[in-house]
């Protein structure tokens, strides 16, 4: 392996999972958090995706001799499905149970976490001062050798690289929810970007076991959120217009297109905290009246009472119902 040590910078539902996955392959991973709050928060998580990725493990037992294996296996887990036996998965398996044990840890000291790290991924809220705010106080901790990137969800590099002291080693690094089994690596890289460091991002995914999908300029959302974020905005609007209830427009989203999941499931899987950082962003987010103002205050709504998605146990939908 090219990266031994990895740092991600928080602790919510994308991060957990980046950190994962990279302890999941053999690298010695580190969260950064903020304070012992921030631990009480983040331990669950580890526990429940750790707890998710072996239990991906053990059920693609089943799909071996199956011909839908080849499409349903959790891609992020396994490298080579053709190769894939009985006694090969539980040798993964007891190795990821070895790795998480050892491999993940968790610092709250900035300097302890960056000594000797590799790469360090910020995965915090989409919220730019918080961003601005780490970049600054960790600039002069990271080594020479460390690559700087942002899992930021909608915001370009380019808005930050001033801040990290590295503009030439800072890039974006964005993966998909359940990274386990949709592992996907968007890398997209600013005017700054040193290309020799865009590549070694590149191979840094590939470690993971992700599939890199590399952009060629600047693009707001990347690739698939250019195409999701829409998709969730206009299902939020139909609700915030009281056209329909989010059960409903989600039914009718499965129905019509066979999908898994509806449009509200899917924030329920992101974190309301992150969709509502997401709507205030737009220019009409504080218009009074407007539909993406509607979506605001009832997106704020649900926060305030503790309704921020499936780790909360309640979002749109209640999981905590037997």
């Amino acid at each position: 392996m090219d990266f031994n040590k990895v740092v991600v910078i928080g602790g919510g539902v994308l991060g957990v999972q980046i950190g994962l996955l990279s302890a999941y392959t053999g690298h010695d991973t580190t969260f950064l958090l903020r304070s012992e709050g921030s631990i009480g928060r983040t331990t669950p998580k580890i526990e429940r995706y750790s707890g998710l990725i072996l239990s991906a493990l053990e059920q693609t037992k089943g799909l071996i001799g199956n011909p839908m294996g080849t499409y349903t296996y959790p891609k992020g887990l396994i490298r080579d499905w053709n190769s894939a036996t009985l006694e090969e998965i539980d040798r993964l398996v007891g190795e990821a149970k070895r790795n998480f044990a050892e491999k993940v840890h968790i610092e709250l000291d900035n300097a302890k976490a960056l000594a000797g790290a590799d790469i360090v991924i910020e995965s915090m809220s989409e919220d730019p001062e918080a961003k601005i705010g780490i970049y600054r106080s960790i600039r002069d901790l990271m080594e020479e050798k460390t690559i700087l990137c942002t899992n930021s969800s909608t915001m370009l590099p380019s808005r930050f690289a001033e801040y990290t002291g590295r503009p030439d080693r800072y890039l974006a690094l964005h993966f998909a929810n359940t990274i386990w089994k949709n592992n996907t690596a968007e890398i997209m890289g600013h005017a700054g970007t040193d290309p020799a460091v865009y590549e070694r991002v590149v191979a840094f995914a590939q470690e993971i076991n992700m599939i890199p999908l590399q952009l060629h300029k600047e693009q707001p959302g990347y690739i698939l959120n250019s195409m999701l974020v829409p998709f969730l905005s206009a299902a939020q609007g139909l609700w915030a217009n009281e056209v329909a209830d989010p059960e409903t427009i989600d039914l009718t989203w499965r129905l019509g297109t066979g999908a898994a999941a509806g449009p509200f499931q899917i924030l329920d899987i992101v974190g309301l905290e992150t969709a509502y950082n997401i709507n205030q962003m737009k220019p009409d987010a504080k218009e009074e009246g407007s539909t993406i103002n509607r979506i605001g205050k009832l997106l704020k709504e649900k926060i305030d009472r503790g309704e921020t998605g499936v780790n909360a146990g309640k979002g749109f939908y209640d999981y905590g119902k037997k």
